[in-house]
């Protein structure tokens, strides 16, 4: 199965992080957020990512195609042009590099790249920006036994998101928080995990919607979208005071999203 992640966004809100970077490659603990997103996937089974581009993209690239060079010591001989990398650490990810536009929105994102899909099979969709200890292969699993278009995992958020209503495990309605408008406790919100047919794609109808408002609100009003509530740790990084806490969580040497471990530490 693939993961497609959104990290084409500006991050108007992390500006001081922002101006030479997109939003995703900002570091925790010395590594892209994008990679620890990475890292949760890969633990769950799922290593084959398609990731869509947008703002800086191309740091994403050199991010990926130096990936062996930056963590592995190497020789390089410059009469011969040859690199050999020693010991090889590395992660056995397959990583796509889709350029999906500058100004797109997320649902012209997820048309741009779904070429890169495997027809007729499910994938999962994430942002480039939030962690948690989401357990990725109970969301597929449940995505399966629903047998709908959609499945959304659902999150208890600090107080500052919009509201998914519930029936159950089927969502009725998903709404974005107005401005000025107080949260609404006990509720839940889009986490950012999702799990998708390729057909929930065809309520894309054009490059102009955000995917998490007319696409997903009209697979709620007709059944097709799924929630698996995760009741665990989640964080968005938003703002810089995000940033903060999750760079102290990290340096805590336990921190809640972290379900992998490999030989290299991190």
């Amino acid at each position: 199965m693939k993961a497609v992640i959104f990290a084409g966004g500006q991050g108007l809100r992390l500006r001081e992080e922002t101006e030479l970077r997109p939003k995703p490659m900002i570091e925790i603990g010395g590594m892209p957020i994008l990679w620890h997103i990475m890292k949760l996937y890969a633990h769950h089974g799922v290593d084959d990512f398609v990731i869509c581009l947008g703002y800086l993209g191309h740091t994403i690239k050199d991010f990926f195609a130096n990936y062996l060079v930056r963590r592995n010591d190497v020789t390089i001989d410059l009469r011969t042009q040859r690199i050999t990398v020693h010991d090889q650490v590395a992660e056995p990810w397959t990583v796509t590099l889709v350029d999906t536009g500058l100004e797109t929105t997320t649902g012209g994102r997820l048309l741009r790249a779904r070429r890169f899909l495997t027809p007729g099979e499910p994938f999962c969709l994430t942002y480039g920006d939030g962690v948690g200890d989401v357990d990725v292969r109970a969301c597929i699993e449940a995505h399966r036994a629903a047998g709908l278009k959609a499945t959304v995992t659902v999150v208890r958020p600090p107080g500052r998101y919009g509201v998914v209503r519930l029936d159950g495990h089927r969502v009725v309605d998903v709404r974005e928080k107005p401005p000025g408008v107080p949260h609404v406790e006990g509720g839940y919100i889009n986490g950012g995990f999702f799990v998708l047919e390729p057909s929930a794609l065809d309520y894309i109808t054009a490059d102009e919607p955000m995917f998490e408002e007319a696409p997903l609100a009209a697979l709620a009003r007709d059944g097709q979208l799924h929630a698996h509530r995760h009741e665990g740790y989640w964080q968005c990084m938003d703002t810089y005071r995000d940033k903060r806490e999750l760079e102290a969580q990290w340096a805590g040497g336990q921190p809640p999203w972290r379900v992998w471990s490999d030989s290299t530490g991190r």
